[in-house]
């Protein structure tokens, strides 16, 4: 969809110092050699026993106030996550509600897998602009695997998992960057890759049973594919992923040409190149992967991540346009392109 008035005025970003490197991995027997020398990765960034709820407490703190807001400007909270936060049954939003914005603020759990982002960005855009009194929404995503059912370092095929949190404020009023479009389709064919052949009941958390998308996309592979299924839905997923990459540039009246930065998923080079930059005919030094195979694939934060290491860096400018591009369990895949206005204060 295309956006007018829609803006960010700050963006935020929790990192932890901790970094695990892939070659202290490997000595340790936690991650392959092989992958290793495949995928080309450098590390991920390991937050101990810090909880998700609070690195995004930090992340959310930093984006107001490069922002310029106060806590009280907030209308809509959104808090994207794609593994436990806490307690189960107790919705982790309400901890930045006590801690930061209240209890007056509409806020909301977005469950939608490393995708959660960009369904946060639709949903904000379309809640300011539902009524003229809402002026800003807070965006968050954190995620912590350092969790026994969880093994980083086998999390994903072509990739592993790190710990961060990213926050981003979206408002009506002109910030340093305005959203210019924002999509998301999903393709209903593959959501088998994601759940594999695992039982739906009981859920697997409920017993002990140990998550890995790698695993279950090798099922998917091993057990759906020789149908003539899997074939068609993967094809589908890379032609969805096209298909939201013509409609973001179209609706922002650019081509891929015009884009300065790339912010895919932090992948391994070979998925980052092959999935992304070869659809966009760009070359790598365009994407964020030098700076996403450093830390790790971070959940639904690594677009904003990469967006705060670009600015902070220096890296983008205003009259610069970058693309979030992501894939999430479903399957759905979406796209963003954001517009540099101006240079923030604090970059």
């Amino acid at each position: 969809m295309r956006y007018a008035d829609t803006y960010i005025s700050g963006v935020g970003a929790f990192v932890p110092r901790t970094v695990v490197t892939v070659e202290k991995a490997v000595a340790k027997g936690w991650y392959p050699a092989e992958e290793a020398e495949l995928h080309n990765l450098a590390g991920a960034v390991v937050a101990g026993d810090l909880p998700a709820p609070e690195m995004a407490l930090h992340a959310a703190r930093s984006a107001l106030k490069r922002g310029g807001r106060a806590p009280a400007d907030v209308d809509l909270l959104l808090y994207a996550s794609t593994w436990h936060q806490g307690p189960d049954g107790w919705p982790p939003h309400s901890y930045l509600q006590r801690h930061l914005v209240g209890g007056d603020v509409l806020a909301t759990e977005i469950r939608q897998g490393c995708n959660g982002m960009f369904i946060a960005l639709e949903l904000a855009a379309g809640y300011l602009d539902a009524a003229p009194a809402r002026q800003a929404a807070l965006l968050v995503a954190a995620d912590n695997y350092g969790t026994p059912l969880m093994d980083r370092w086998r999390m994903g095929p072509g990739y592993i998992g790190g710990d961060a949190a990213a926050a981003l404020v979206l408002t009506k009023e002109a910030g340093f960057a305005r959203l210019t479009s924002a999509c998301t389709t999903t393709v209903a064919e593959a959501e088998e890759l994601h759940r594999g052949s695992e039982d739906l009941f009981p859920p697997g958390v409920t017993v002990g049973r140990r998550m890995s998308f790698a695993a279950r996309n090798e099922q998917f592979r091993n057990q759906v594919m020789p149908k003539g299924e899997a074939t068609s839905a993967l094809f589908k997923i890379q032609r969805a992923l096209m298909e939201v990459v013509e409609q973001v540039l179209d609706e922002s009246g650019i081509e891929a040409r015009d884009l300065a930065r790339v912010a895919f998923m932090n992948y391994s080079e070979e998925i980052v190149e092959q999935r992304c930059m070869a659809v966009l005919d760009l070359p790598m030094s365009r994407s964020t992967w030098d700076y996403g195979r450093t830390i790790g694939h971070c959940g639904a934060g690594d677009q904003v991540l990469a967006l705060d290491r670009l600015l902070v860096t220096g890296q983008l400018g205003p009259g610069d346009h970058l693309l979030m591009l992501g894939t999430g369990p479903g399957v759905t895949v979406s796209a963003a392109v954001i517009e540099i206005i101006d240079n923030p204060p604090w970059a």
